[in-house]
């Protein structure tokens, strides 16, 4: 079976708050969601009371949802704020 790659969608809110990371951030976070996105691996859990799924990458989160080809991050930010309280 050969895998193939998910396409990563960012919404139009998660590239402004990509943008807005640090640099080393951003690149943590754009090559966690590569790798997830490659291979299906990742620190993803399903998130409870509501759809969609959150990769971890250090202090950041992101928020998405996915089918079977494409990655649709709504969130990026930091978990200490409001991360999940209002997306």
């Amino acid at each position: 079976m050969v895998a193939t790659m998910k396409i990563v969608i960012l919404s139009s809110a998660a590239a402004k708050q990509l943008d807005a990371l640090p640099p080393a951030a951003r690149d943590q976070v754009v090559d966690a969601l590569s790798a997830y996105a490659l291979t299906g691996i990742g620190d993803v859990k399903r998130l409870s009371g509501r759809d969609g799924y959150r990769l971890r990458v250090g202090r950041y989160r992101v928020l998405f949802s996915e089918d079977r080809i494409t990655v649709l991050a709504v969130y990026i930010g930091k978990r200490e704020t409001t991360t999940y309280g209002r997306n």
